[in-house]
């Protein structure tokens, strides 16, 4: 299911200033409208061609719940992202908040977050093991229960060690726990905490939640995840966002070339450096 249409952004339309970031990025320059064909859409381009900050106001205009230790909407580092997401134009065939948005440098931070909660809650169990020693087990039980339920809860949602696990491991099994049914999903470089197979498995998840309904705007560096099936691939270049065959991307013929010679592409770098080291 398609839920959101287009995404559209013209110059001298906002109502608060736009000078500076996030307004200066280059695909911002001349306005740009996005328009969703496909349930798969990925964004590529250079650092600094601003895809991730595109991705981020959208997150923001939409008001979806983001993975991370703070709510897109009181994020601290998405002040910027919030003010253009304020004068993004959003069309709908189905409007939903139903879903998340997620950046792979949050996931840490989530990590991080449930694994205070969960010492926590282990700590007060604890303490009132200690405390109510010489109470009833049924006062003992009662005053345990909101910590247990906590507990409970961490696992059915996320297993039993997902602060033990490593990073592409507890970032699938959150990915996995958090997904499903019909939703809106923002990923921005999904495939950072990920190997080679993880994300295979990733793109996996993202088709069964596809199956079910779900729609996917996704940034990324991989060539792995841009070859989803199907998918829209927007190219963002020079200011201009076109739509791309994965076979013509960049990032898919460097990748190629290297694998065939890497030999020859090593060599070319250590002649350079070789070059700035030891000038004529």
């Amino acid at each position: 299911m398609l839920f959101l249409r287009t995404v559209q952004y013209e110059p001298g339309e906002q109502t608060v200033p736009s000078k500076g970031f996030p307004f200066d990025i280059p695909v911002l320059h001349r306005g740009c409208r996005i328009h969703f064909s496909s349930p798969v859409t990925i964004l590529v381009g250079e650092n600094g061609t601003g895809k991730s900050t595109l991705l981020e106001a959208m997150a923001t205009a939409i008001g979806l719940p983001a993975i991370g230790a703070a709510d897109a909407s009181e994020d601290p580092t998405l002040v910027q992202q919030r003010a253009l997401g304020a004068t993004l134009r959003l069309t709908w065939n189905r409007k939903t908040r139903r879903g998340f948005f997620l950046r792979a440098e949050d996931f840490f931070n989530f990590c991080r977050h449930l694994r205070s909660i969960k010492e926590d809650a282990l700590e007060q169990l604890h303490r009132i093991d200690a405390d109510y020693e010489q109470r009833s087990t049924l006062a003992k039980q009662q005053a345990k229960l909101p910590y247990a339920r906590a507990l409970s809860e961490m696992r059915t949602l996320y297993g039993d060690d997902l602060d033990a696990m490593s990073h592409g491991e507890s970032f699938l099994q959150l990915f996995s726990s958090r997904i499903g049914g019909q939703g809106l999903f923002i990923l921005d470089e999904p495939e950072a905490p990920l190997s080679p197979l993880r994300q295979l498995t990733l793109l996996h998840l993202v088709h069964e939640a596809v199956e079910q309904g779900s729609q996917f705007l996704i940034a990324t560096h991989s060539p792995i995840v841009m070859a989803y099936p199907g998918a829209t691939i927007l190219h963002l270049t020079g200011g201009d966002i076109i739509r791309t065959d994965w076979s013509e991307l960049e990032h898919v013929s460097l990748l190629r070339d290297f694998l065939a010679r890497p030999d020859a592409f090593l060599r070319r770098l250590s002649l350079a450096d070789g070059a700035n080291k030891h000038p004529n």
